[in-house]
């Protein structure tokens, strides 16, 4: 089908979001050893970036246009576009509508930022400040449902199989949104239902972003299939990564105010972790994070504190490395191929990425 045009153990070494601002910092951290791969990928990713800024801003009205365009024009990792170009080049990337279906991608993370920030009344986001901080909450949520919007239609111009990706990926998505909301029920184990909450939070966009790119280049169903697991592995880690650079991480370093879970009473991980230790050494830790958010800057400042001397991000890093461990076993159902090495390169990236 011919696509339309797309618009007008130890803990880990610290990487931070601000030290690799978009997915080309990640693609040259990969050592791959391949010029013309690499050369290909990053023209890919540049062709797509210009796209996305184009659908992000795309509104006819500038007021919109300014809205739906912070995010993407304050950059990011890319990485749901990267995965995208990477799962493609298991079956044939120079297929018409590969570009589309990163942006694709791109888009539906760009529509969960900012709801992520209305929940959890964020203030800044990649070193600026939020939309919800600039434009007040309601234009925020509003701005979030345009960007999926433009997601659908984008998806519906690639036919069925896009739709059906998007659209599984969409709910997974909301779906992991509320269990966190909700909190896990009276008989559920809240390691478990961190688990859930991060299959749909995380994982799911990177599965439908490999598998996006792998359908749209034909690439054969058993590839298929391994990428899209490898997605639900590395997803996980990568949301575990993200909850320890949040307790480790300063402003400065991330773009984000240090302990924004905290703040919303996310539970991450190492919170978890923490509530359902017994060490003796945290009674004070798991006391303060049963009081719900961390609002008081006393008892935030505390918290991270303690968590500097707790062992909960210590175990949150060993399970990060087990899920890693896993998404690398998956990869070995796929032929060696440059993207190959690349997906194994983003598993170390991903575990030096926390701290």
């Amino acid at each position: 089908m011919k696509a339309r045009q797309t618009c007008e153990a130890p803990l880990p070494q610290l990487i931070s979001d601000a030290e690799h601002p978009d997915s080309h910092g990640i693609l040259n951290r990969l050592e791959l050893a391949a010029p013309d791969f690499e050369h290909r990928i990053h023209q890919a990713l540049d062709t797509a970036e210009q796209e996305l800024q184009s659908c992000a801003q795309g509104s006819a009205d500038p007021r919109i246009a300014a809205l739906t365009g912070h995010l993407a024009a304050a950059g990011g990792k890319r990485l749901r576009p990267l995965l995208v170009l990477l799962g493609a080049e298991f079956g044939d990337p120079s297929r018409d509508g590969i570009t589309q279906a990163a942006v694709i991608a791109e888009l539906v993370h760009l529509s969960s930022l900012y709801h992520d920030d209305v929940m959890d009344a964020a203030r800044t986001r990649h070193g600026v400040p939020s939309a919800n901080a600039r434009w007040g909450q309601r234009a925020a949520v509003l701005g979030g449902d345009w960007l999926l919007a433009r997601s659908v239609q984008l998806a519906a111009d690639l036919g069925a199989a896009a739709v059906h990706l998007n659209a599984q990926a969409a709910g997974r998505l909301v779906a992991g949104q509320l269990r966190e909301l909700t909190g896990p029920a009276p008989d559920e184990d809240p390691v478990e239902h961190y688990f859930r909450v991060a299959l749909g939070k995380t994982a799911a966009l990177l599965s439908m972003s490999l598998g996006l790119g792998a359908v749209q280049a034909g690439a054969p169903a058993p590839c298929v299939a391994a990428l899209t697991e490898f997605g639900e592995h590395i997803g996980i880690a990568f949301q575990i990564a993200d909850d320890l650079l949040d307790l480790a991480s300063p402003t400065e370093v991330t773009g984000k105010e240090q302990g924004k879970d905290l703040l919303a009473g996310v539970p991450s991980l190492p919170v978890v972790l923490a509530l359902a230790g017994d060490e003796p050494g945290d009674e004070e830790l798991r006391a303060l994070l049963a009081a719900g958010p961390t609002s008081d800057p006393a008892a935030h400042r505390r918290a991270l504190e303690l968590f500097g001397r707790s062992p909960a991000p210590a175990r949150a890093a060993a399970v990060m490395y087990e899920r890693l461990d896993r998404a690398r076993d998956t990869l070995t159902a796929l032929p060696p191929l440059a993207a190959r090495r690349a997906l194994h390169g983003l598993c170390d990236f991903v575990g030096r990425r926390s701290a």
